[in-house]
């Protein structure tokens, strides 16, 4: 009791008003001057500053003319295979002999192209309508090779024609020849079934894989041009590989998206 008396008494006379009260130390003062100063930067960055981002697809680099799938028009015997795979022909030419009751019958190319896959063999028996070649379309010698890019549907309206991209191709190994260069010449407008794209590559199987995550929309890349090197495309170290690459080359595309400002992911 007697020391809640003494506590009463000193409250009700206070001692030292005359004396200076210390608010904050030097120390916490350059803390609070550091913060300000870090909070002043981080705000001017969201308003001023730029982040970049990339988009990692699959792709297939072609020529960009579709392919079709080449059906026997007999039913019959392979009796002898006049093509083979890689090799390019034009409209209406032979590529295999088939044996029919009737006698032999030549099934033909239908447009000019490269011949991707070869079905059928000798001594492959066919029915009417069967599978024998898959042909990529190539219209001249010299056309040049493009990379198409699977986009989901979801994130093909953020990819801006011009937009460059980093191209890993499959045969050409990162690690020694780096990425190809390429930009963005057309987005599709639509997206694509499995059916459209096994149409286009000739390839049901892979349309599978292409199409697993839903259905994506076609973005053509043009690959950039260079005299200086085997292939005749820019690549990211030195001249890339000493051969040439061959259509219907798996590949991923890092699309470079626009530039954002830091303030617009807070902004509705």
């Amino acid at each position: 009791m007697q020391f809640r008396q003494k506590a009463l008494a000193k409250l009700q006379s206070p001692e030292a008003l005359d004396l200076p009260v210390r608010f904050a130390r030097p120390q916490g003062r350059l803390v609070l001057a550091v913060a300000i100063l870090v909070i002043a930067a981080a705000s001017s960055w969201a308003v001023n500053g730029s982040v970049s981002s990339k988009l990692s697809v699959p792709g297939i680099i072609g020529y960009g003319q579709g392919s079709y799938v080449l059906q026997s028009p007999v039913a019959g015997q392979v009796t002898r295979v006049l093509a083979e795979e890689g090799q390019r022909l034009p409209a209406d030419a032979p590529l295999l002999n088939v044996r029919t009751a009737r006698g032999d019958t030549v099934v033909r190319t239908v447009a000019a192209g490269r011949v991707t896959a070869l079905v059928a063999s000798i001594g492959t028996v066919v029915t009417v309508g069967a599978d024998v070649a898959a042909v990529e379309r190539v219209a001249r010698t010299g056309d040049p090779l493009v990379a198409t890019l699977y986009v989901p549907a979801t994130g093909a309206s953020s990819v801006p024609v011009g937009a460059a991209v980093d191209l890993t191709v499959e045969s050409a190994p990162q690690a020694r020849y780096g990425v190809l260069r390429g930009h963005v010449q057309t987005v599709g407008r639509t997206s694509r079934t499995a059916r459209q794209i096994a149409a286009d590559l000739g390839d049901p199987q892979l349309a599978a894989q292409l199409t697993r995550g839903g259905r994506p929309v076609a973005v053509v890349v043009r690959l950039d041009a260079s005299s200086r090197t085997p292939t005749g495309y820019r690549w990211s170290k030195g001249d890339g590989p000493s051969y040439e690459l061959d259509s219907m080359t798996l590949a991923t595309g890092a699309v470079h998206l626009a530039a954002q400002r830091p303030i617009d992911w807070l902004l509705p």
